[in-house]
Formats: C-alpha cells, sequence, structure tokens
C-alpha cells in the first residue's frame, strides 16, 4: 500500500521536529516575545516621559505619567463599564507595561499570561468585538503560555532550578 506525498512529507516533518528537543523552547521564546511587543508597544501610547522602542530606536528614559490621551481614549471609544476611565487608563497602562516585561524575561510566565490573556478578552468582548481574528490569535498563544509556561530560555526556569536545589 502506498502512501500519500503530503502524509510522507508529513511524517518526515514529525521526525525532524522530535530530534529537536528544543522547538518547544523556541516556540516559547517566540511566543513571549511576540506578545510582549504586542501589548508593550499599546501601553507606550498611553504614556509620556518613558518611551522605550528597539525597532525604532526610540528611547526616553525619564519618570512615565499617563497622557492626556490615554483618559479620552478610555471616556469617548473604551467606554468600559464599571470603571471610570482615569482608573482604566493608569490600570491598562501600568498591567500593558509590567506584564510584557515579566513575559519578555520569562518571568512569572504563566501568571504574566493570564492576565494578558484576561485583557484580551476585555478588548474583545467590550471594546472590538470585529477584532476576533486577531484577539483570537492573541489568546491562543497566550493560551499556550499558560498551559505550557515559558520554556527553558526563561527566568521560570532558573528560579525552579534554585528553588528545587534549595528544597533537596
Amino acid at each position: 500500500m502506498t502512501t500519500s506525498i503530503p502524509l510522507r512529507a508529513s511524517r518526515w516533518l514529525q521526525g525532524r521536529v522530535a530530534a529537536m528537543p528544543w522547538t518547544d523552547d523556541l516556540l516559547a521564546l517566540l511566543a513571549r516575545v511576540s506578545m510582549a511587543a504586542v501589548f508593550w508597544r499599546s501601553g507606550q501610547t498611553k504614556v509620556e516621559g518613558f518611551a522605550i522602542d528597539l525597532v525604532e530606536g526610540r528611547f526616553e528614559l525619564g519618570w512615565p505619567h499617563l497622557a492626556p490621551q490615554a483618559v479620552d481614549l478610555f471616556r469617548d471609544e473604551y467606554r468600559l463599564p464599571l470603571l471610570p476611565p482615569d482608573l482604566a487608563a493608569v490600570m491598562a497602562a501600568t498591567a500593558e507595561h509590567l506584564l510584557p516585561l515579566a513575559l519578555l524575561l520569562g518571568l512569572a510566565t504563566r501568571l504574566s499570561a493570564l492576565g494578558l490573556l484576561g485583557m484580551t478578552a476585555v478588548i474583545q468582548l467590550l471594546v472590538y468585538p470585529g477584532a476576533w481574528p486577531t484577539h483570537g490569535t492573541w489568546a491562543a498563544v497566550l493560551l499556550m503560555l499558560v498551559l505550557r509556561g515559558g520554556g527553558a530560555w526563561s527566568l521560570d526556569r532558573v528560579v525552579h532550578r534554585v528553588l528545587g536545589q534549595r528544597g533537596a
């Protein structure tokens, strides 16, 4: 019995990937960096006095403060229920800086990804319901990080090894 070319190609690729145990760690790193970049850049639009953009080469190291347009955005466009716009803007700007930084470092990866997954759900359900293809992609990547963790190239792994050795 002969097998089809796509099936043979799939089996061949599966064998190659299985021979490279670091692929899951590379996937976790790519997921962490990508999602951190998405939320960091969003957070940067909400603050003034502090900017780090490696791609554009923009660096402004100072004390961050909420940009006036951030509150306007939450009041006029986002209109979240139950939260005053000034509080929602501060919460979002803070979360969009701290959680991506933790995610990038692989520190508390599962918890950081869970926080960003919650933000994604709020954005999808209450702000931009028509953007489900983008938010679905974010959710899939963040859910993978929640379920699998940050991988071998993360501070989580270092902390686990240090605490594991102390407990022994």
